[in-house]
């Protein structure tokens, strides 16, 4: 991957935490912590990788995405709005009472949306779904996901998982937030899932183990994954929570906490400083 677009990539993200930030401060609620910690795959995956046209949403033969920690709509919406499946200005109605762009992603009213998702551990069982058509129907699109790592203490994506890797479905590639925080601090605390790759392995998946902010890292792993026969693979991206906004990163009270006009301007201006170095590299 040539350092131009990664540079891109890099923008794009950037771009996308903007968004994060200011779709939750407009609407005074929502979730930027764990936003923010996937924005890099969600760049990687919107403009670099799957097939998808923002002029036919429900076009037959696209890649599938499904976002199985619903909560995490922001960094969703950035990305759809930057693809140009519908106006960015839109993202300021975020979580408005009349807006289309509601607190977890609904495929009947957001363009771009795959999968309505929201109540956690149902996101990836739709996804095997979706891998499971495309195998039964021979087509040749792929199916992507996100889970949070708070999320895979719920049983449900376990049983997903076992079906999965019992048809074999070499169409699924899932990443793993691994950010290590949820709304109620440490995961490890909380419900620890550890050993998070031991258990993959163990429920049939080729674990693939990354820093989820380094895009060589993140390309290579979908490379991977693509090679992959026989069997899903798992990506364990190694993310900070908050990640790109200093004050935010690492702090599980920004799970779900929505920034004031100050924090608001702070987090805007650092990720402005970032996008000014990048222009300049």
């Amino acid at each position: 991957m040539d350092s131009k677009k990664i540079k891109e990539l890099k923008r794009y993200a950037t771009i996308i935490r903007k968004d994060i930030i200011e779709q939750v401060y407009s609407a005074s609620s929502g979730h930027p912590g764990g936003s923010m910690s996937c924005a890099d795959i969600m760049s990687v995956l919107y403009f670099n990788e799957m097939r998808v046209d923002p002029k036919n949403p429900q076009w037959e033969d696209r890649d599938r995405f499904v976002l199985s920690k619903g909560h995490c709509s922001p960094a969703l919406y950035g990305a759809l709005a930057q693809k140009g499946f519908f106006p960015r200005e839109d993202l300021h109605t975020f979580r408005k009472v009349d807006s289309y762009l509601e607190g977890h992603p609904s495929m009947k009213s957001v363009p771009g949306v795959d999968m309505s998702t929201g109540s956690l551990g149902q996101g990836i069982s739709a996804a095997v779904g979706m891998a499971l058509a495309g195998k039964l129907d021979g087509k040749d699109y792929r199916v992507y996901s996100i889970l949070g790592d708070g999320e895979i203490q719920e049983g449900q994506v376990w049983e997903a998982l076992m079906c999965a890797a019992h048809y074999k479905l070499d169409n699924l590639t899932v990443f793993l937030d691994h950010n290590g925080l949820q709304i109620d601090g440490k995961i490890t605390d909380v419900l620890s899932p550890e050993p998070v790759k031991d258990k993959f392995e163990a429920f049939g998946f080729k674990v693939i183990a990354i820093d989820g902010h380094d895009y060589e890292q993140i390309i290579h792993a979908i490379d991977e994954a693509k090679k992959t026969k026989g069997q899903p693979v798992m990506v364990v991206a190694e993310t900070v929570k908050g990640k790109g906004v200093s004050f935010m990163e690492n702090k599980a009270g920004w799970h779900g906490t929505a920034p004031n006009k100050e924090q608001r301007d702070a987090a805007i201006a650092e990720l402005d400083e970032f996008l000014a170095k990048l222009e300049v590299e």
